[in-house]
């Protein structure tokens, strides 16, 4: 029974090594997102471009894929506008994009009459606030697919009835992205990327006649790990800020000084 637990033991751990090829639970920066590798964007000449994210949403309808049931939870985030602010405040450190606020322009607009306001009451001299920044372009589009068990597969063997099984799964998130001029309102660039989500699962058993006719053993455990669809999504999305800005570059949307780069 020791010796079969030991060998158990030994199987399950060997397997769950593999758990690690997932990446860390954790959000990575713009720079490191890039197919896991830091990126070089040229600076930008000039001042950061004034830019404002009104509406990055969910544009699939899907729910959560589930095998045995429909579930009501939405596949991926509704707030997927936070991870392209963030991403756009990240590309060189700032360096590129002045993000303004406009989804909560509304509490903006009443917080600044509050101030007015109160400067009234007091009989304060200098009642002027300094203006709203415009923006000079913006950013649009949203998550247009979600496609669950694009891919799945496993391995798995046994002998002498000792057995570990490893499965995995793959879904793929789309997102488009495109740069509107406020100007004119024409679609300077867009962008459309692909990332994949990954799920692994790992069993091992043991089934066992200690004695025959008398004694059964049979013991079982496992171990499942999912990348964060949010996680997946956030690299979707810096990778459709850089390959935003490259095309920009590319085609002289931006002006950049290519002798001095940084990451």
């Amino acid at each position: 029974m020791k010796k079969l637990s030991i060998i158990f033991l030994s199987f399950l751990l060997a397997s769950c090594a593999s758990l690690e090829n997932l990446d860390d639970m954790t959000l990575k920066p713009f720079s490191e997102n890039i197919d896991g590798n830091a990126v070089l964007i040229p600076e930008l000449k000039g001042p950061p471009i004034t830019a404002a994210v009104y509406k990055f949403e969910d544009q699939t309808g899907q729910r959560k894929p589930g095998d045995n049931f429909a579930q009501l939870s939405t596949a991926v985030t509704q707030g997927a506008h936070n991870l392209l602010i963030s991403s756009l405040m990240e590309v060189n450190e700032g360096k590129w994009f002045t993000v303004v606020e406009r989804r909560g322009l509304e509490e903006l607009i009443k917080e600044r009459q509050l101030i007015r306001s109160t400067r009234d009451q007091v009989g304060k001299k200098d009642k002027r606030l300094p203006h709203l920044l415009f923006a000079g372009i913006i950013f649009k589009g949203g998550i247009v697919g979600y496609d669950s068990n694009t891919k799945t597969g496993g391995a798995g063997a046994r002998y002498l009835g000792i057995g570990v099984t490893n499965q995995y799964r793959e879904d793929i998130v789309t997102i488009s992205l495109r740069m509107i001029s406020v100007a004119n309102g024409e679609v300077l660039l867009n962008v459309m990327v692909t990332n994949t989500v990954y799920s692994t699962v790992i069993n091992g058993n043991v089934f066992k006649f200690l004695s025959q006719g008398t004694k059964l053993v049979e013991m079982e455990a496992g171990d499942s790990q999912n990348e964060p669809v949010t996680f997946a999504l956030k690299k979707a999305v810096d990778k459709a800020v850089f390959e935003l800005i490259t095309a920009g570059i590319k085609k002289k949307v931006f002006t950049t000084n290519p002798a001095v780069s940084s990451k």
